[in-house]
Formats: structure tokens, sequence, C-alpha cells
């Protein structure tokens, strides 16, 4: 196994050694998915690595440095836990790298982007096996240098990859702090050794700034600001990588602190749940009205990750409590989540990047019906957004399904704040299902099944869908989505051996009824069957099939007046008075508009004009044009960062007067420093 890793790990250095060499030819377009196709055989390998690593039972595949960090000796380190990462995040990585083969080709014509992927793979590669702190702080820091190369590819999107990599540097040093404190206090920078920290003012202190570190990079209230902004700066085809992909390098950082430092503060695991359901509602209300394609996708990456937390804080509650059962069914419900969320938002990036690339935007209003043309984009984008929306039978329906059960488990609970808090979260939980079913409703009515726009739009490419590796990609999502919905059963046992070391084995089986029948882990409360959906559902849809064709045998199914989709009852409407996505997603502005602080505005003018950051739907009028603009407001940037810029600015403009340039003022500089710093050292000794 060893071999395997070192070959994943040489095949990434080869596709960024490849993308220089090719990265810049357009007349060999080709060769620029020559780098991907080396991204998906090094993923392939780490994936065969985990899913090996999960069914022997003897010492774990390791990979050594030796001490030549000089921080002891360190290992990639494929134990349980890692070895089911790897499978999750590396079998998922292989769709998305031939996606990004499939779309490259005729799309990228410089340098960079191939090699950035390559170093995000390796960056979670190394987070998901490190056994040294000092490796795995080293690989976070790369992976956030990695994102910051990805957004700021192409020059145009400097604000975001600030901001990208501004966060990711607050999660950055969240992590040294966190690492230094159970390392200094042990000796030693091995993670196995962080299990001996005694519990105290110490250990909740790293507990608290470890969950800091790990949800920022997922992108919990109030650090979610940058995920929609960095996913909309990345390039097109390689968001799958950051969104599908590298994002469980947190949730991998959740999972193993669990491990390594056992029993959380319980006002951790409260807070933790809380903030994570208000993450989500608010995260969906705002996709739900987003007018741009991989806006909606972003904001639901957000959505995502807080039902994850969600999961993830009803399993540390379960440790607080002594309740086994309890943290077995919340670490199955995140986990599944974790498993739906990486297929769906890989097929929906990878489904969006052909269409924004075909029509060169990503404008719901510009977008409709484009998925007639691309059906391959078209049924990507269809498939992760109603597993996303949580419909039956596919993944997203049962993890959700889990979800809601561990949440209504807060009978079971002793105390009345942790009750209340699974109530108040179970409730957020489930008007963000809800929601969610609305915004990819949209999605897919609009885009997919819905009518062309009248208005002519100007193409970006005469290309059609993507090429070999691209839809190669897409099917093994699509089908490999579909077969683990099916197969639920089978997957919770793979999922209950790489939890093993969290939660006893004996303990996370109970989640199986019977071999094809799922509970959430205590029994007598609820049962579902996901493959048994998999058998009625065709067969009730075959039922009604055979009923419509009787009656239209007879005359009486067919003749119904028709008109076109998602307009109005009335025929003959066309044009701006159709049902466009501005005007599916107005009753949710209006619903939600306690929560996106909706604001709107009439206008009559004799020409249609549209503010910055406003939707606008005109509506003739014999005088001229009634404008109807409406925008919202994103709470947390609105109220807590924005008031933050002026003083940083004027931070910033205060320190670039230190900037003299001569070197004298610099040496002074530093003989200050070094003097007070030995004052304080005289001080404390």
């Amino acid at each position: 196994m060893s071999v395997l890793i070192m070959t994943a790990l040489l095949l990434f250095a080869a596709s960024a050694a490849a993308d220089t060499l090719f990265g810049n030819r357009p007349h060999r377009a080709r060769l620029t998915a020559v780098p991907y196709l080396l991204c998906a055989a090094g993923s392939a390998c780490l994936a065969a690595v985990g899913a090996s690593a999960l069914r022997t039972s003897g010492g774990p595949p390791s990979l050594s440095f030796g001490n030549w960090l000089g921080f002891g000796v360190s290992h990639l380190q494929v134990d349980r836990l890692t070895a089911l990462f790897w499978l999750l995040t590396f079998a998922v990585a292989v769709a998305a790298c031939l996606t990004a083969a499939g779309w490259a080709p005729g799309r990228v014509t410089g340098r960079g982007p191939a090699a950035y992927c390559a170093l995000v793979l390796a960056s979670v590669a190394v987070v998901e096996s490190a056994d040294n702190a000092f490796l795995l702080l080293f690989a976070w820091e790369t992976l956030t240098l990695a994102f910051y190369l990805l957004t700021a590819a192409d020059g145009r999107h400097t604000g975001a990859a600030v901001a990208t990599f501004g966060f990711g540097k607050i999660s950055g040093a969240a992590l040294l702090l966190g690492l230094l404190l159970p390392a200094t206090h042990m000796g030693s920078y091995r993670l196995a050794d962080f299990a001996h920290v005694p519990p105290g003012l110490l250990h909740s202190t790293a507990w608290t700034l470890l969950v800091i570190a790990f949800t920022v990079k997922v992108g919990l209230v109030p650090v979610q600001v940058w995920m929609p902004r960095g996913y909309s700066a990345a390039p097109a085809g390689l968001r799958p990588v950051m969104a599908g992909v590298a994002v469980n390098a947190g949730f991998y950082g959740l999972w193993r602190t669990l491990d390594l430092l056992g029993r959380p503060p319980t006002w951790v695991a409260v807070t933790l749940l809380l903030i994570a359901a208000v993450t989500a509602l608010l995260a969906i209300a705002h996709a739900a009205v987003q007018g741009r394609l991989d806006r909606v996708i972003a904001y639901s990456s957000v959505e995502n990750a807080g039902l994850i937390c969600t999961g993830y804080a009803v399993a540390l509650t379960g440790v607080c409590l002594g309740i086994d059962r309890l943290t077995a069914v919340g670490l199955i419900a995140a986990t599944l989540q974790m498993v739906a969320h990486a297929i769906a938002k890989t097929l929906l990036f990878a489904g969006a990047a052909a269409l924004e690339s075909d029509l060169g935007t990503g404008e719901l209003e510009q977008l409709r019906g484009t998925a007639r043309r691309l059906p391959w984009a078209g049924t990507s984008v269809a498939i992760g957004a109603i597993t996303l929306a949580g419909l039956p039978p596919t993944a997203g329906f049962v993890s959700e399904w889990f979800l809601l059960e561990t949440l209504m488990q807060q009978f079971r609970l002793p105390n009345l704040p942790f009750a209340f808090a699974f109530a108040v979260a179970g409730a957020l939980i489930a008007l963000t299902v809800g929601f969610a079913s609305v915004t990819f409703v949209r999605v897919v009515g609009m885009t997919v099944l819905g009518p062309r726009t009248d208005k002519p739009v100007r193409r970006a490419s005469k290309r059609v869908d993507l090429a070999v590796p691209g839809r190669a990609g897409m099917l093994v999502l699509a089908v490999g989505g579909c077969a683990l919905a099916a197969l639920t059963p089978l997957e919770l046992r793979v999922i209950t051996a790489g939890l093993g070391g969290l939660v006893p084995v004996a303990t996370s089986t109970g989640a199986l009824k019977s071999p094809w029948v799922l509970q959430p882990v205590f029994g007598d409360f609820s049962v579902l069957s996901p493959s048994w959906l998999w058998v009625v559902m065709p067969l009730l849809l075959t039922a009604v099939v055979v009923v419509l064709l009787l009656g239209a045998s007879r005359g009486t199914a067919v003749h119904v007046r028709r008109t076109p989709a998602w307009r109005s009852a009335s025929g003959g409407v066309h044009g701006d008075d159709q049902y466009t996505p501005f005007g599916y997603a107005n009753p949710t502005r209006r619903v939600l508009a306690s929560v996106l602080l909706t604001r709107t505005r009439l206008s009559s003018s004799t020409a249609e004009k549209k503010a910055p950051g406003r939707t606008t739907a005109p509506v003739a009028t014999t005088s001229g044009v009634l404008g109807y603009s409406s925008d919202v407001v994103e709470v947390v940037e609105a109220y807590l960062y924005r008031p933050l810029l002026r003083p940083l600015s004027a931070m910033v403009t205060a320190a670039k007067r230190l900037q003299s340039g001569r070197l004298d003022a610099y040496l002074a500089y530093m003989l200050i420093v070094l003097v007070a710093v030995l004052a304080v050292v005289a001080a404390l000794a």
C-alpha cells in the first residue's frame, strides 16, 4: 500500500509538471486534459488504498517521511477513519478530475489551473492522513494557498481571492494554536499522544480552537462569507474539486478532533448544534433567491455544511451525556449527508460549468432551457439538484431522513438545555429541508426543463456538452449516486467500519434493523428501506403510465388543453410575462423577508434599468416600463464585516507609513521589537 500512496503523490507531481509543459499551447488543446487525467489516476490510487484499509484487519498502511521535517518522525498513516475519508474523498475526486478533463480543452489556455488542482488533492491527502501536528499544519496551509491560487487564477476576482486567503489564514492560525497547546503539554507532535491530554482548561481551549479552525474551512456562520465568493471565482470546471472534494478535509478535521480529544466541553456541543442549524437555514434562504446558478450551488454548499455539522453536534452531545447510541446516530447521519453532498455537489458544479461555458454566463434568466441543448450537462444538474432537494429515492433523501430522525431523539435527553437545543435545531433543519426542495425545483424546472429564453443570447462556445472524459465522470457520479442510494445498507456497513475508532461497531450496526431496513440506531422508533424504494417507486410509475395509456386508448386521457410549462394558465403568454427564475423565487423573498431583509422598489421609466446587485423584472406598460427591483441583504456581511472595514482600512493606512523604504528605519523597527521581546521575557522570568 505504501507503493500506491507514493504513486499517487508522484502522479499529482507529474500533473503539475504536465500543466507547466502543455498548459500554454492552444494548438495542442487536447493535451490540456492530460494533467487532469493524471490527477484522476492519483485519486484512484488513494481511493483503492482507503478501500483496502477498511477491509484488512492488520496494521494501517503508512508512508514514512522520517525526521526530515524536524518535528519528530512523521507518517501518512491510513487508519480506519482516514481510510473512510480517503475512499469518499478520492472516489469523488476521480470523477471530478474526469469532468475537469472533459471541460478544459478549448476553455483553459494558460498554465496553472491543473497544477493548482493537483496541489489541492495532494494537500487533502496529507491532511487526512498526517500523524504529526506539524505535517498536518503544513498541509493545511498548503491547501489554503491552493485555494487562493484557484480563486485568483484568472486575475478578475481579486476581492474573492483575498477573502478566501484571509479566512484560510484565520483557520490556519486557530489550527496552529489548537495543535500547539496539546503538543506543548505532551512534549510531542504525534497526534496520537493528544489523546492523553487531561480534562481541564487546556483541553477545552484546544477543542474550541480546533472546532473554529475546521468550521472556517467548511463555512459555518459567521465565517461562511468567503465560500460563495471563492467558489464562484474559481475556474468553472474546477469548482467540483473545491466543493465536492477539498471541503471534506474540514469535516475530517472535526471527526479527528473527536477521535483524539474525546469528550468536548458541553457548551461547544450545544453552541455548534445551534450555529450549524442557523447556518443551514440562512444559507438555503440565500440560495433560493440567487440569480446565478453558481451562486445557488455555492450557497447550497454552506447549507450542506450546516446539515453535516448538525449531525456532528448531535454526536458530540451523545459523547457529553455518555449515550453511545446518540453518538452513533449523529455520526452516521453526518457521514451519510457528507457522502450525498460530495456526489451531488460535484455533479451540480460539473454540469453548471458546461452550461456556463456554453453561453458565457451563469445567470439563471439566460440559462433557461439550455440543458436541452446539452443533455449530459442537463442530466448532471438535474440529478444533483434532485439529490440535494432530498427527494426519494436519492441518497439525499436517505441522509436527510436520518438527520431528522436523529434530531427527534430529544425526548431521550436527561437535561432540558440539550432537549431545547435539539428542538430548536430540529425546527430549523425541517425548514431548511423544505426550502431546499423549493430551491432546486427552480433549478430543474427553469434550467433543465424550462422553455428557452426569448431574449437573444450570444454563445461563448460552439462546443456541445463535454468531451468523453467529462461524460465518463458525470456517468460515474450519477450511476454511483443512484447505486449508493439503492444500496444504503451496504454503504452503512462501510461507514460503521470507518467510524469504529469513534463509536463501537456493535452500537453503530444498530442502524440496521434487518439486512435491508434502516433505523435511527434506537430500536422501535422508525424504519426506512431505501432499497425497497428503488423497487416500489418504479413499479408505481409503471402502473401510472399503464393507466394513462389505457385511458388514452379510450380517448379520455389525452384530450386536454395544453400550455407551455412554467407559464401562466392563459394560452399565448410569452416574453417577459412568462414565469421566470426571478418570479419563482419572489414568494421565498417575501416569506423569508425577516431573514433576508428583503428590499423591493417599483420604478417607472421609458427604458429598462437594472441596478447593480439587484434582480429586476420589467413589466411593459402603456407609458413605458415598470421596473420591479428586489434585493436581499447578506446579514453577516452587512452587520459584522462591513463595519470592520473602516477601522481595518485605517490601520492599513497607518501601517503603510512605516514602509518608508529606508534600511536604517527597518533596522530600527527590528531593534525596538527585539528590546520589547527581551523586556517581556525578563519580566516573566
